[in-house]
């Protein structure tokens, strides 16, 4: 349906002998902006489609037929590793798992391997590098900004076996000594906070509005909605409130390893 959105969008614009830059100056948005609409990959808010309808008179189209969001989709981190791609500033939230971007090439064979439905040896191997790729992003010294909230459960579920959870562990001290990520750790003793509800990316950018990627089993979904990528800031905030600073967090990893080591 966002497809369907975004090419009518495009035939109205190109109708009007407008550019995409030019439709965004008039319309007070980013060509990016424009650029992802048109393409599918994100759905104006209310506010940016009835000022799309008023620059391309054509009445309140664009604004009545929204595409809803979808609850799921079968490819449903897609649209989202493309905005990964994008982003100045990724504030990642993990559960249970260590968010893929971070994951050590056998710590993601793990959690791979334990898909439901059961992928084949070959399929596995695919989206491993596809994973791993991701990680590409991070050769940048500067950009994007990583931060990393994790819940202690993360460092205490035993993925792969202890030898694993060793070097994914020691993988992320490396990252931060190397000042290219933020970790901090949210300890069992801070009790119930309203991110126990799933996993969360918050994703910054230079040119457009900020998105928020939440996800479940077998569903993921890219939320645009000014308001609800507002609501899901102010939640990882007070979660990150309440995790262990940055040098305290580094040494709970750093005992974490040295006690998978001598349980190994």
């Amino acid at each position: 349906m966002s497809d369907i959105y975004g090419d009518w969008l495009k035939e109205r614009r190109e109708a009007a002998g407008l550019t995409q830059q030019e439709l965004a100056d008039a319309a007070t948005m980013t060509r990016s902006h424009i650029a992802h609409i048109e393409a599918g990959r994100r759905i104006p808010s209310k506010e940016d489609a009835r000022r799309l309808d008023e620059v391309l008179n054509t009445g309140n189209v664009l604004s009545s037929f929204l595409p809803r969001e979808k609850a799921a989709v079968a490819d449903y981190f897609e649209a989202a590793r493309q905005f990964e791609q994008q982003a100045v500033m990724i504030r990642e939230f993990a559960l249970s798992l260590v968010p893929g971007l971070l994951q050590t090439e056998r710590y993601a064979r793990a959690v791979l391997s334990a898909m439901f439905p059961p992928v084949s040896e070959e399929a596995c191997d695919r989206r491993l590098v596809t994973r791993l790729e991701r990680a590409a992003i991070l050769d940048d010294p500067v950009t994007p900004v990583v931060w990393a909230l994790l819940d202690e459960a993360v460092l205490r579920r035993v993925v792969g076996g202890r030898e694993v959870m060793a070097e994914q562990c020691e993988h992320l001290i490396r990252l931060v000594d190397h000042r290219r990520v933020r970790v901090h750790v949210l300890p069992y003793g801070v009790g119930a906070y309203h991110l126990l509800q799933g996993m969360l990316t918050l994703m910054h950018f230079e040119d457009q509005p900020p998105i928020a990627y939440s996800e479940g089993v077998h569903v993921g979904t890219v939320h645009d909605s000014p308001a609800v990528v507002t609501r899901l800031q102010g939640a990882y905030d007070l979660a990150l409130s309440d995790a262990l600073p940055l040098k305290e967090s580094v040494a709970m990893l750093k005992t974490t390893v040295r006690e998978y080591e001598r349980r190994g």
